[in-house]
């Protein structure tokens, strides 16, 4: 039967002799199951395979998976490993409305008779092996069910929303804790995915199900406060801090304590500062997360920034650039040597930008090499360099070390002292194209930095190409925003003119389910790109003051950050109360 399978498989009769006895072969020496073989191998699509294998099979196949009937009730006895290895999960009743099946497919159970007669659909990937399906049957406890065919990654990712709807939540796994004898937990490795770990020990329960409460939530930082009376475990998503829990105070030891031994950390030093890393995984997303604790008067302090591996990166024309940005950006890029400066302040994109343009530049005709704390992202085509202060590997010494690797482009994750800024000046004027980043509020600001950290006027002004100065705002949720008529105060406090309003609609944010409420979803950049042209050369040779380099960019038709960000509310990309809450004038 299999081999007749296989070159119905095969298509060409011309060709299904040679395919068929391919198969077999690696079939015979590999001992896998004939759909792993085929997909794994690439030797046919996965969607024609199981088109072919419904025909053959009469099962439907649904390329979709509709969670909107899932029941956690039928996983109650069954482990996620087991579902994960055979690739296959239970589901609720009703069919997905968007999906043709062909020939209705079902099995019928002889064994435990269920507690009502509905019919269990049982979504399966390797139809070609279905004695797994019966032990999924005796463990779930169904007499009717019947089978679909349907992609790995949709049963995957049904998995794994099955057992995410299936965890405690926080406050409830708090309660459950009440009447527990509390003791440190320590000597565990973190589990391989969050979703799999079936501890029993509540406070290793209620750290996995903070974690991915956070991640679910696309979530930048978890912070864990300690108070005199309690203590707090928020998050914080889109830039905004929020509440996940608060536990007893009685908790907080063994809370810190579970989070230290992860990151290997010394649990036994409470007075000093620690940082730390782990890897946790929760279904297919890989998270990194740099664990930073302090002394605080009331115990320590906990910030976990939360890094994702998988997430893709922005292409530039994603990140909110207007088009004349966009297209100086471009030109930048193009340049042989120079320095570009990416300013702002923690967690405002900074990175993701230099990403974003670096992305564009990958070329095998060009060199790029990048000195980082942290490598937030590994690209491909690029040499990255993790700094590591404990063996003297810093940005200057890196950079250093990068010069002689003859590179074409340089990042440096950041400037901080006079050492680092003198090497990267040097490097852009010797020929290279230098990337590097800043915290200062605007882009005139990055000058003054400059010559306050200690390098000379005459070299920025020869050196530097341009600073971008940027800001995130957060988007409004396009399923629940509504228009609105702000007042006439509001718009002459922010400079808008009736020209602009006049073919504008502003919106305000409401909340919906789909946004937890807040009524944003994601997050967008504002931009302030300082063009250093011959004016404004000569501006910081004679006079470095920022306040004057502003006005005179200003006076070059240059847009601020706030005059960017109105321009998104007036779009309806978000809100005047976003604009001014991270652009001042």
């Amino acid at each position: 039967m299999e081999e007749s399978l296989i070159k119905a498989l095969a298509g060409n009769p011309g060709t299904a002799k040679d395919f068929t006895a391919e198969v077999l072969k690696i079939r015979l020496k590999e001992n896998e199951n004939l759909t792993d073989i085929l997909i794994d191998k690439k030797l046919i699509p996965e969607n024609q395979l199981l088109e072919t294998f419904s025909a053959w099979y009469q099962l439907p196949f649904w390329p979709d998976l509709s969670l909107d009937s899932i029941r956690t009730d039928l996983i109650d006895q069954v482990p996620i490993h087991f579902l994960k290895k055979h690739i296959m999960v239970p589901l609720g009743v009703d069919a997905p409305t968007n999906q043709t099946d062909g020939n209705e497919g079902a099995r019928q159970g002889d064994e435990h008779q269920p507690e009502n007669h509905t019919e269990v659909t049982i979504a399966i990937h390797r139809p070609s092996d279905l004695l797994p399906v019966d032990d999924l049957v005796r463990l779930i406890g169904v007499q009717r069910y019947r089978l679909v065919l349907s992609t790995r990654s949709a049963i995957l990712s049904a998995i794994s929303m099955l057992y995410e709807f299936k965890q405690d939540t926080a406050e409830q796994l708090v309660q459950d804790m009440e009447d527990f004898e509390m003791t440190v937990i320590g000597g565990d490795e973190e589990t391989a995915d969050l979703l799999d770990d079936t501890s029993d020990a509540p406070i290793i329960k209620l750290v996995n199900n903070i974690l991915s409460q956070a991640i679910k939530a696309g979530a930048s930082d978890i912070h864990i406060e300690p108070y005199q009376e309690g203590f707090k475990v928020r998050s914080r998503v889109d830039g905004i801090l929020r509440d996940l829990v608060s536990p007893p105070k009685w908790i907080q030891p063994a809370l810190i304590s579970r989070i230290k031994v992860m990151a290997k950390l010394d649990i036994a030093e409470k007075r000093l500062p620690q940082d730390g890393r782990l890897d946790v995984k929760i279904a297919d997303q890989k998270i990194d997360v740099r664990v930073s604790t302090i002394p605080t008067s009331f115990g320590e302090r906990v910030v976990m920034r939360l890094l994702n591996k998988t997430s893709s990166l922005l292409k530039l024309k994603e990140l909110g650039l207007a088009s004349g940005d966009l297209a100086g950006i471009e030109e930048l890029v193009t340049s042989p040597n120079g320095i570009v400066l990416v300013t702002g302040p923690t967690g405002s994109g900074k990175t993701t930008t230099l990403y974003s343009i670096l992305s564009t530049m990958i070329n095998p005709d060009i060199n790029i090499i990048t000195v980082e704390d942290p490598v937030e992202y590994q690209i491909k085509g690029i040499s990255q360099i993790q700094v590591n202060p404990k063996i003297d590997l810093t940005f200057a010494t890196g950079l250093r070390s990068i010069v002689r690797q003859d590179p074409d482009v340089i990042l440096v994750g950041e400037i901080r002292d006079q050492e680092t800024a003198e090497i990267a000046v040097q490097s852009a004027l010797t020929g290279h194209l230098v990337f590097s980043t800043l915290h200062t509020n605007d882009s005139a600001a990055a000058i003054t930095r400059l010559v306050d950290i200690g390098v000379e006027p005459f070299l920025i002004s020869s050196s530097v190409l341009a600073i971008i100065a940027q800001r995130l705002v957060r988007v409004l949720c396009e399923d629940c925003k509504a228009p609105y008529a702000p007042d006439d105060f509001l718009i002459q406090s922010l400079d808008i003119t009736p020209a602009q309003l006049e073919n504008s609609q502003i919106h305000k944010a409401v909340g919906c389910e789909k946004c937890f409420q807040t009524g944003f979803r994601g997050r967008i950049g504002i931009f302030e790109i300082l063009m250093i042209d011959e004016g404004i050369k000569s501006l910081i040779l004679t006079a470095f003051d920022s306040n004057r380099i502003k006005k005179e960019a200003q006076r070059q038709n240059m847009i601020t950050l706030r005059q960017d960000g109105i321009r998104k509310v007036l779009d309806g990309t978000t809100t005047f109360e976003e604009v001014i809450r991270v652009a001042s004038k």
